[in-house]
Order: C-alpha cells, then structure tokens, then sequence
C-alpha cells in the first residue's frame, strides 16, 4: 500500500502581506497620495488640523458644555419648537410657499409706494377682488383651524 503524502499549506503571515501592501501603495497610489498631502497642507495653513487637534484634546469638555446648554427648558422648547416648524414646512407645498414668498415683497412695494393712505372706497374695491377675497378666505380657513386647535387645547 501507498504511503501518505503529507501536505503542509504555507503559512501565510498576515503582517508581512501588510507590509509588503504598503512598501507598494507609494508607487500605486502616487497621485492619489500627492492630492491628500495637498489637502492636508491647505487643512494646516488655515489652523483646520490646529482646531480639531484642540477639539480632539479638549475631550468630554466640548460635549459636557454643549449637553448643558442644550438642557435648559428655554433651548429644549427651542429645539422642539424648530422640530415642529420643520414639520410644518415639510407639509406645504413647495409652489404655495413660493407663491407666499412672492406676495410678501409685492405687496409691501405695493404699500411703499404709496404716498398717502388709501382711501375706503379703494380699500372695498380691493376687497371685492377675486385674489382679495380668495387671500381672505386663506385668512379665514387658518383663523378657523387656528381657533379649533386652541379650543382642543383648553378641554385637555
């Protein structure tokens, strides 16, 4: 009968194939390495790499004034408060917004540029105008909703 051949794989050393990775990377990675030194040198002349230095040293310092800042009751209404508006924000759509954007600055040149206040009679007249009666009715709708919510509010 035949005898076994015995088979030993080589043994593979993971740090000398790291080693020999990095000895190569200069040569294939030249213009990529050239570029982050380039970077690195504009992070240093503007004091970037300095402040992240100080921020990385500085530790727990930064984070422990930030959370106590941010636990205070004022900003933690403030940051719901900005929650909420962004909610808010999202919920409109983006052509009603722009159209309100709008009207803002035309309407305020509209009032600038006059010399004198207007009379009733002009101000019915603006008033029985289709874009009048539709802002109104804008007006009225979020007064309406406006006054339902605070009312909910006060049966809670």
């Amino acid at each position: 009968m035949a005898a076994p051949i015995k088979f030993e794989p080589p043994r593979r050393s993971a740090q000398a194939e790291l080693l020999e990775r990095l000895e190569q990377a200069p040569a294939e990675h030249a213009e990529a390495l050239l570029a982050v030194y380039d970077l690195l040198q504009g992070l240093h002349d503007r004091g970037v790499l300095d402040a992240l230095n100080g921020a990385l040293s500085s530790g727990n310092f930064i984070l422990d004034t930030v959370v106590e800042t941010a636990n205070t009751p004022e900003n933690i209404r403030a940051i719901r408060n900005l929650l909420i508006l962004s909610k808010v924000l999202s919920d409109i759509d983006p052509d009603v917004l722009g159209s309100l954007a709008g009207a803002v600055p035309e309407a305020l040149q509209q009032v600038s540029a006059r010399t004198s206040a207007p009379g009733m009679w002009s101000l019915l007249q603006k008033f029985n105008s289709p874009d009048s009666r539709r802002g109104m009715a804008f007006a009225a709708g979020l007064l309406e909703s406006l006054g339902k919510r605070l009312g909910e509010k006060k049966e809670e």
